[in-house]
């Protein structure tokens, strides 16, 4: 009976998950739920206090929103992709693919989906559109980059899964960059392949829509978004041994550079890195921490333990329910947060169980929910880049869906190896 009220209970949370309420409120409120119906209620509180000391996640995750906040400020991210923009359009046969390669290289430095669809997009979009290209098209290269924050190490998911696997958060990137740029060539090809059978590359215009032309790079400024992920990575690999450091101290290093090279107010720009890390704090851990509390109350109910013993009697669709289920959640509620982070907080953990490891599982599981969030309608970054390109969010999913439906199985294949 109690495993039946849970599965109700989820179904529940899925739905209200579906209709856009506050995913921190409606985890929140069913971990605690299904807590006190198993007559622990206090082990949902028990985790929300757990999950919000998480120091590992909060130094990765604020400081990179931190940064990111610093580079808003200093409009340094809008020299970056004026300047991408810029080489872009040189090369019209290669828009479409370069779109996507140069939205996802924005994406690592500015890990914010939404963000990176808002600022990439109000270079890209027009830009593609001027070339003749159908604006749902221009819309969804956008959107189909919009993942690369997978290769940053300040995406909550990334230090999330190094805890969970006891590693440090430049491992798991390691580890899973190859199936991000695999998927990544997936889609790039694909998109541009369908865009070439619909007769979508050319021949189209649009008015209203049309790139700053005045605008000036200042290349030292472009270059200020990718600094601190450049030292993180040289550092690691050991190129450079004395960049070995952690995330925070990245980011604040990259954010001291970028007060050099613009000489803007420091006293505003201390401000938005602390302002970003604030923000990080409330929308990002905050999905965290209910997530937990969520997972807590599946534990209390005993629907945990249900799944994995279901797992372990049946090996063979871990790997499929490791992607499948938060890359359907992802489509379906426009967020692959609430899925992969409750995945990978009750399943991860058990992967030896399964013949996996953590990083794998938690890898797959990070991909999927992210790709799953990718081709949602009603992604915030969705509706952000149809909005530019004025057409219905379900017109950029209806191009980009085929690319990522392959992008993720090609890069499953790659994790699974």
């Amino acid at each position: 009976m109690m495993i039946w009220a849970g599965i109700v209970m989820v179904l529940i949370t899925i739905y209200f998950l579906v209709k856009r309420y506050d995913a921190r409120l409606v985890l929140l409120a069913s971990g605690i739920i299904m807590a006190s119906v198993a007559g622990t209620p206090m082990e949902a509180f028990a985790a929300f206090s757990k999950s919000m000391t998480n120091s590992g996640l909060i130094q990765a995750v604020c400081s990179v929103m931190g940064f990111a906040m610093v580079m808003r400020y200093t409009k340094c991210d809008k020299h970056l992709i004026n300047l991408m923009a810029n080489g872009l359009s040189k090369f019209r046969p290669l828009l479409i693919p370069g779109v996507v390669l140069g939205t996802f290289a924005i994406n690592i430095a500015l890990p914010s989906a939404a963000g990176t669809a808002a600022a990439a997009g109000a270079i890209f979009v027009p830009l593609m559109m001027g070339a003749g290209i159908h604006p749902a098209m221009a819309a969804a290269a956008v959107k189909c980059g919009t993942y690369g924050s997978m290769l940053n190490p300040g995406l909550a998911h990334n230090p999330f899964v190094a805890k969970i696997a006891g590693v440090d958060v430049m491992d798991v990137i390691a580890f899973q960059y190859k199936a991000n740029i695999t998927s990544l060539i997936v889609a790039a090809v694909l998109i541009t392949l369908i865009a070439y059978y619909r007769k979508e590359h050319k021949g189209y215009t649009a008015e209203g829509l049309e790139i700053e032309g005045s605008f000036k790079v200042n290349v030292l400024y472009a270059c200020m978004p990718i600094l601190p992920i450049l030292i993180l990575i040289l550092g690691s690999s050991g190129v450079v041994p004395a960049f070995k450091m952690d995330v925070p101290a990245a980011m604040i290093i990259g954010s001291i550079l970028a007060l050099l090279a613009t000489r803007t107010n420091p006293v505003n720009l201390t401000n938005a890195f602390f302002d970003g890390m604030g923000k990080a704090y409330a929308d990002i851990l905050g999905i965290i921490i209910a997530a937990g509390v969520f997972v807590s109350g599946l534990t209390s109910m005993g629907l945990v333990k249900t799944f994995i013993s279901a797992m372990i009697d049946n090996p063979a669709i871990v790997k499929i329910c490791a992607a499948m289920g938060p890359f359907l959640l992802g489509f379906i509620t426009g967020s692959g947060d609430a899925a992969t982070f409750a995945f990978n907080e009750a399943v991860t953990p058990h992967a030896v169980d399964f013949g996996m490891t953590s990083l794998q599982m938690g890898s797959m599981s990070t991909l999927g929910g992210t790709l799953g969030r990718t081709i949602s309608p009603i992604a915030g970054a969705t509706i952000i880049v149809a909005g530019i390109a004025g057409v219905n969010p379900m017109e950029v999913t209806k191009r980009n869906g085929l690319p990522i439906v392959f992008a993720m199985i090609a890069g499953m294949i790659v994790l699974a190896m």
